[in-house]
């Protein structure tokens, strides 16, 4: 029999997060394009992300027929978070800044968040945005496919940084380094060790 979940969080209810996922506001709008795939991930930052921030929104699909709507959103001008040669380094909002960003975030392996962009054409055509100072990732139970790779979460919350400091998201994180805590203690020292290369 499955064990009982959290519907907020996902979690199984001996492990819910929900008492670590902050409620922050942010002048940016956070909207998260799901893969079907990473839903049943165990770590699902997207989800973490959305249910932490007031002003986000998480849409799960591979064809995202409301996207038209989506990027009308009035107060706000659309950008994608994808790297490429266009790509624009995040900087802090300027006094010029009069609209804030309603940031489309992908969330998927590299090889899925392409497929989306591929299967959703008015994505390609955004503005992107990109970091540029990428801090290391704290996903200690993965090994990054290349250098800089960051989960979800960790993107999300470095790009607020860069857009609205001096606000700091930082505080999304709690719920996703105690569930690393909690796989690396499940896994036990010895096996993290030697699978991860860290003592």
């Amino acid at each position: 029999m499955p064990r009982p979940r959290c519907e907020r969080c996902q979690r199984p209810l001996a492990h819910c997060l929900c008492p670590l996922i902050p409620s922050l506001d942010s002048r940016t709008r956070v909207v998260l394009l799901q893969h079907p795939s990473e839903t049943s991930h165990a770590l699902n930052t997207a989800r973490l992300a959305a249910l932490g921030l007031r002003n986000a929104e998480l849409v799960i699909g591979e064809v995202f027929e409301d996207l038209p709507a989506l990027l009308a959103t009035p107060g706000y001008r659309p950008a994608l978070l994808f790297p490429g040669e266009q790509a624009e380094v995040v900087s802090a909002y300027g006094e010029g800044d009069a609209l804030p960003l309603l940031l489309i975030v992908p969330d998927g392996t590299w090889r899925k968040a392409r497929k989306l962009l591929y299967l959703n054409p008015l994505l390609g055509g955004l503005p992107r945005v990109t970091l540029g100072q990428v801090q290391p990732s704290r996903y200690r139970l993965r090994k990054a496919p290349e250098e800089g790779a960051l989960s979800t979460l960790e993107a999300v919350v470095q790009v607020l940084n860069g857009l609205e400091q001096p606000a700091n998201f930082d505080e999304l994180l709690r719920p996703f380094e105690a569930l690393i805590e909690g796989q690396i203690s499940a896994m036990g020292a010895e096996t993290f060790a030697r699978n991860h290369g860290q003592g």
